[in-house]
């Protein structure tokens, strides 16, 4: 029995795995100094300029007042400061939560957000308790391209509103594009000029990190750099003042943000009820309405998180888990100060690593100087023009259209495209949702093809000692699905190859598994094989596999070696090899005698005549199949 002081100490050590575990913190705090707090700060700042415009502009998107997207970029900050496993993410708004959130808030109040923001971070905990990341790998490559790309175009459709100066309602991708094309006599000229003017000037901005500059001109560098990562809030700015100016002046070219409520949101429980349209509407009904956003919103933020960091990871494994529930608690908090849902943004996380973030505290930094632009800068964004956040918006999804792996695709396997073009269409035509469900589906209907249709092969194999038989090569695993195709693949062989009369050998050492109704469907094709004097062979399945047969009560015969299978068909057919010829046609193997079925054999017991050598046995006659043991049926 182990002492009070050995348990105390296991104990010990395990709560210290765990919190080194589950707390990151503990991890890189102890080693923090004022270098990685000068990175740091750096990062965090250079973060905060590029999410304050960000989140403004999401906002818009997802059909909410602009101040809610700065409601949701704080909170994510301060938790994964904490809880987060990968320095470079910062949480917060992104345009693809954006547009999920605006489809579920269609008609609806903001309440639909806030409520859609806790029941995201609810299941995210879920998730992340029974560790259900592995849901995460049903959502293939091509089906994320497909999902991607259709929401950037929906996106960058749904902003030529703002850019254009233009006001309608529409409802889906189709009825948006409509729209626009029937209101663009009615585009106002000031904001189309600035839209279209700010989307020039930021691509170009965009490209100015990328310019050679000679290495004698490391400051000229830095400032390119620091101009292109600020762009948005350069962009935002300047026409701030352009708007504020011509505001001073009694003249308003442009459509302006508006009001934006002054100060930091107040903390309460998210609603589990509601007020529309004049009726009270219960937290059921809510949910009901909510619909499948309640589990794909959770799933489409942890993909992107998780993508993030395996992006930014340098090699090292990401853990899904610690990131679901570092993303379940940001959610299930910002619910508490009406945000909408959050989740990793590529981006932002992109300039975080390029601007040198040591640890995770540069999100602190972020988290503040959204916190003081609320408190301070709110009455200023009522100048910020409309067709300027429309601007910044298309101009970071656009580079979210992932036309580039198109080509690889067709290179590497085509029917890979299948669910990416079929998640891209339906995305746009039905919608994100039910189109990232219809993708993932067919996905899985490929998946599972080759396990209802298996590679097959059939060749007549005559080895070393005279044998001929039927060799079927079975490329995939034996699973129901298939059951049915492989019994009448080997019976079609067996009939036009095999003569109805050669023993079929079944290879299996590509058959990783097998189920219960494989095992019966290959127990029912040994008994008809059988039936005409053609015994069945499995040759060297895995143990695993051989177990579901012994398992399933099959009397099938199994082999694991070549030098098996030679003495097992020579039991079942009742042949045995011919003596070599000596002289100088020593190597020549002598061929095959030609095996009749055993349903059509007489009575007659074989006759062997044993050499002197007593090693090879000369075959006389034909056997009867009830001289063999019964144990090789049995095996």
């Amino acid at each position: 029995m182990s002492s009070p002081s050995k348990k105390r100490f296991k104990k010990q050590t395990w709560c210290s795995r765990l919190m080194y575990k589950r707390l990151p913190i503990a991890q890189w705090l102890p080693e923090y100094n004022s270098e990685k707090a000068l990175a740091d700060f750096i990062a965090g700042i250079t973060v905060g300029l590029t999410v304050i415009p960000q989140a403004l502009a999401y906002a818009t998107l997802a059909g909410l007042p602009p101040q809610y997207g700065l409601y949701s970029s704080f909170m994510g900050c301060f938790v994964y400061l904490i809880l987060g496993s990968c320095k470079d993410i910062t949480l917060g708004p992104t345009a693809l939560l954006a547009l999920m959130t605006y489809e579920q808030i269609q008609g609806r109040n903001i309440d639909y957000a806030i409520l859609l923001c806790f029941l995201t971070g609810v299941v995210q905990l879920i998730m992340g308790i029974l560790h259900l990341g592995v849901l995460i790998d049903f959502i293939s490559v091509p089906v994320t391209v497909g999902f991607t790309s259709a929401t950037s175009v929906i996106i960058a459709v749904s902003q030529l509103k703002g850019l254009l100066g233009i006001q309608f309602k529409s409802k889906g991708f189709i009825d948006t594009l409509k729209q626009v094309f029937i209101n663009i006599p009615n585009a106002r000229l000031a904001d189309s000029t600035l839209g279209i003017s700010c989307i020039i000037i930021l691509l170009l901005m965009r490209k100015m990190k990328d310019m050679n500059t000679s290495p004698n001109k490391k400051s000229l560098k830095k400032i390119l750099w620091l101009l292109s990562t600020s762009r948005n809030a350069i962009i935002v700015l300047v026409c701030s003042v352009m708007a504020f100016t011509w505001e001073s002046h009694s003249v308003s070219p442009f459509k302006l943000t508006g009001t934006v409520k002054e100060g930091l949101p107040s903390w309460s429980i998210p609603p589990f009820g509601t007020e529309h349209d004049g009726r009270n509407v219960t937290f059921i009904e809510m949910c009901s309405e909510l619909g499948s956003s309640i589990v794909l919103v959770p799933i489409i933020g942890v993909l992107g998180n998780v993508a993030i960091a395996k992006a930014f990871a340098s090699g090292e494994s990401v853990d899904a888990t610690q990131e679901l529930l570092t993303l379940s608690l940001s959610n299930v908090l910002g619910s508490f100060v009406s945000a909408m849902p959050i989740t990793g943004s590529f981006s932002r996380s992109a300039v975080n690593h390029a601007s040198g973030v040591a640890t995770q505290f540069g999100s602190i930094y972020t988290g503040i100087l959204v916190l003081l632009s609320l408190s301070l800068l709110t009455p200023y964004f009522y100048y910020i023009p409309k067709a300027s956040l429309a601007a910044v918006v298309i101009c970071a999804v656009i580079f979210m259209i992932e036309y580039e792996v198109v080509k690889p695709m067709w290179r590497s396997r085509r029917a890979d495209l299948v669910p990416a073009f079929a998640t891209f269409v339906l995305c746009l035509v039905v919608g994100v949702e039910l189109g990232i469900v219809a993708g993932v589906l067919l996905n899985v209907i490929l998946l599972l093809y080759p396990s209802a249709r298996p590679t097959m092969e059939a060749e007549i194999v005559t080895n070393s000692t005279g044998f001929s038989y039927l060799l079927i090569t079975v490329g995939n695993s034996l699973y129901f699905p298939g059951v049915e195709y492989i019994r009448q693949y080997v019976s079609r062989a067996a009939k036009k190859q095999g003569g109805c009369s050669m023993p079929v050998v079944i290879d299996c050492r590509y058959v990783l598994g097998a189920d219960f109704t494989a095992a019966k469907g290959i127990c029912a094709l040994s008994s008809s094989l059988s039936s005409r004097g053609q015994p069945l062979v499995l040759l060297s399945p895995r143990s695993s596999v051989a177990s579901v047969f012994s398992g399933a009560g099959s009397n099938v015969v199994v082999v694991m070696t070549a030098a098996e299978l030679d003495a097992t068909l020579q039991n079942l057919t009742g042949q045995v090899p011919l003596s070599e010829l000596n002289g100088a046609d020593k190597k020549r193997i002598t061929p095959p005698p030609s095996y009749k079925s055993l349903t059509q054999m007489d009575e007659e017991s074989i006759e062997v005549i044993v050499t002197e050598d007593k090693k090879t046995p000369l075959l006389t006659n034909s056997i009867s199949c009830k001289s063999l043991p019964r144990e090789i049926y049995d095996t």
